[in-house]
C-alpha cells in the first residue's frame, strides 16, 4: 500500500522573490575545471570559441545559470590578477599549492573569465584576493575591470585588447578568511573586510555587490562579528551605504569526515540516509545564521551568499587527490533538491548560492572525459534543468503533513521534501521522495486560483548509486511523468522511492 502526503499550497499568497542567484555555479583553478573543462586551448580539436569548450556552454546556457563565480576558492588568495592580463605566452607562471601542488601557466586569466561569462549571459561574481593581496591590487582590478574613461587601469585594459568596461556586479571579499584565506581571527578579518571593501570602487555606473567571506558551517560568531561590523543598518534605507552588502556561508555535505568523506558511487543504505540528513541539515544553518543577522537587521538589507555547497566524496580512484574529481549519483541530485527547497524557503535572506563546482570538480554539473572529450550531464545538472522556472519567481509556502521521517545522524530527517514558487500565470512544485524503498501519493491541495493545466517530469533510477558516464549518459536522466491527476482539492501525484518531481502548473 502507498502512503499518502498532504502538501496544502496557497495560490495566492506569493511571498518574497527566489533569486535567479540562487542557481549561481562555481568554477576554481582546481583540477580540470578550468583546463580541460571550460578551456582547451584555441588550437584544440574540441569544438571551441576562443578557447572555450562550445560544447560545455551550450550545456550552462541550457539550464540558464545566471552567475559564475571565479578563480577560487582557496586559489583566489593565491591570484594575482596581473599574472593573468597580456599576451598568453609572456605570463609567468605560479604553483597553485592548494589544489595538487601543479604548476599554473595562467593561460586563462581576467579576459578569459568575462569572455565565458559574455558566452554564457552569466554575471561575473570575482573573489579577490585578501590572504596574500594588498588593497591596492584588489582596488586595481576593478579600476581594470569596470572603469571607462582614460584611468591607468583603463588604459592596461585597453592595451590588451578590451576597449569597454565590463559590468561586474558581485566582488568576493577573500575566501574562508578563516581556514585557507589566512587562518584568520574573526576580529582581524572584520577590519580587513571595511578596509577592502572601501577601496573596492563603484566606477561609473557599475554598482558592486561586495560579499564578506562569512563562517564555516555552524560558526554562529563569525557571522555576529560581520554584523556587528555594520554598526546602525537602520540608519541607512538601503544598507548600500555600507563597504559591503552581504556575507557568505560555506557548507559541504559527505557522509564520513573529512579524512574519510565516504564514497561517491558505493554506499549502504544507512551512508544514503545520512548523506541526505546532513543536507537536510542546510535549513537549520540557514535559520541559526538569518537569526544572528536578524538581531542586528531586522529588515533583511544584509544579504546571505552560500557560495559554497554540495557534496564531497573520496576521490575516483585512479585521479590525483589534489583534483577533486567524483562521479555524481542520483544520491547527489537529491542533495541539490533539498538544498534548492532550504534556499527557497529562506528567499527572504537568501541572495544568491554557488554549487561547488561546475565541471568536473566535486558535485559538478558535466563532467569531460580526459581520453574522448566526451562531455556527459551529471544528475545534479537534471536538477537544475527542471528548476529553472523557479527562477526570480515568488515563493510559496508549502504545509506538509503526514511526513514519514526516518533517524539518522542524531536527527529526524523528513522523507519528503517540497517547495514552490508562482510567476505571470503559471506555478512549479518541487517534490522529492527521500525513501529508498517506498513509494508515496503527494496529495495537492491546491487552494486561491485554479488550475487549467499542468506538465510534470521525474528525475529517478533503479538503483540508488545509479549515474551518468560516456556509455551511459542517460542512466539518470528527466523524463514526463503521466503519474499526475486531477482531483476536486487538486492535484494527485505519484512520487516513487528516490525520485525528484517537478510539477508546472499554468493558472488562471
Amino acid at each position: 500500500m502507498t502512503s499518502t502526503t498532504t502538501a496544502i499550497i496557497n495560490l495566492d499568497l506569493a511571498g518574497p522573490t527566489i533569486s535567479r542567484h540562487v542557481y549561481g555555479q562555481f568554477a576554481e583553478h582546481l583540477g580540470r575545471c578550468i583546463y580541460g573543462g571550460f578551456w582547451v586551448g584555441e588550437d584544440s580539436e574540441v569544438p571551441n570559441v576562443r578557447g572555450i569548450r562550445s560544447d560545455v556552454v551550450e550545456a550552462l546556457r541550457a539550464i540558464r545559470i545566471p552567475n559564475l563565480r571565479w578563480p577560487g576558492g582557496c586559489f583566489a588568495d593565491d591570484y594575482h590578477w596581473r599574472d593573468g592580463i597580456g599576451p598568453r605566452d609572456q605570463r609567468p607562471r605560479m604553483v597553485n599549492s592548494h589544489w595538487g601542488d601543479v604548476v599554473e601557466d595562467n593561460s586563462f586569466g581576467t579576459h578569459e573569465f568575462m569572455d565565458l561569462c559574455e558566452m554564457l549571459d552569466a554575471d561575473p561574481y570575482i573573489s579577490g584576493n585578501v590572504g596574500s593581496g594588498t588593497v591596492q591590487e584588489m582596488s586595481d582590478w576593478v579600476e581594470y575591470l569596470t572603469r571607462g574613461d582614460d584611468s591607468p587601469m583603463a588604459a592596461l585594459r585597453r592595451e590588451n585588447g578590451r576597449d569597454e568596461p565590463w559590468k561586474v556586479p558581485f566582488w568576493g571579499l577573500g575566501n574562508e578568511a578563516w581556514g585557507c584565506g589566512g587562518h584568520m581571527r574573526i576580529e582581524t578579518f572584520a577590519a580587513l573586510a571595511r578596509q577592502y571593501a572601501t577601496y573596492a570602487r563603484n566606477h561609473g555606473d557599475n554598482k558592486l555587490y561586495r560579499v564578506a567571506a562569512g563562517a564555516d558551517t555552524a560558526d554562529y560568531h563569525w557571522t555576529e562579528t560581520l554584523m556587528r561590523s555594520f554598526g546602525d543598518l537602520a540608519a541607512d534605507a538601503d544598507g548600500a551605504a555600507h563597504p559591503y552588502q552581504a556575507l557568505s556561508l560555506h557548507y559541504y555535505t559527505m557522509s564520513g569526515d573529512w579524512a574519510d568523506k565516504g564514497a561517491a558511487t558505493s554506499f549502504t543504505e544507512d551512508e544514503w540516509y545520512l548523506t541526505l540528513s546532513r543536507a537536510h541539515r542546510m535549513r537549520e544553518l540557514l535559520s541559526r545564521h538569518s537569526t544572528v543577522m536578524d538581531r542586528y537587521d531586522p529588515h533583511r538589507k544584509v544579504g546571505l551568499v552560500v557560495d559554497e555547497w554540495g557534496t564531497w566524496w573520496n576521490v575516483e580512484e585512479g585521479t590525483n587527490p589534489g583534483f577533486l574529481y567524483q562521479q555524481n549519483t542520483l544520491r547527489d541530485a537529491l542533495v541539490a533538491s533539498t538544498h534548492f527547497d532550504a534556499f527557497h524557503a529562506h528567499a527572504d535572506r537568501v541572495v544568491m548560492t554557488n554549487i561547488a563546482q561546475t565541471v568536473n570538480v566535486l558535485q559538478a554539473m558535466i563532467l569531460t572525459d580526459p581520453d574522448t572529450n566526451a562531455l556527459v550531464l551529471t544528475p545534479t545538472y537534471h536538477v537544475f534543468a527542471m528548476n529553472t522556472g523557479h527562477q526570480d519567481a515568488q515563493a510559496l509556502d508549502v504545509h506538509l503533513r503526514d511526513v514519514p521521517t526516518v533517524a539518522s545522524d542524531g536527527r529526524e530527517l523528513p522523507l519528503v521534501s517540497a517547495s514552490a514558487s508562482t510567476k505571470d500565470d503559471g506555478a512549479l512544485i518541487s517534490l522529492s521522495n527521500l525513501s529508498t524503498d517506498e513509494d508515496r501519493t503527494v496529495q495537492l491541495d491546491l487552494r486561491g486560483r485554479s488550475v487549467a493545466g499542468f506538465t510534470a517530469q521525474i528525475l529517478s533510477a533503479g538503483e540508488l548509486s545509479a549515474h551518468n558516464t560516456p556509455e551511459a549518459p542517460a542512466a539518470v536522466a528527466p523524463a514526463d511523468h503521466a503519474g499526475v491527476r486531477a482531483t476536486e482539492r487538486g492535484l494527485e501525484v505519484d512520487l516513487p522511492a528516490h525520485s525528484y518531481v517537478t510539477v508546472s502548473l499554468r493558472l488562471v
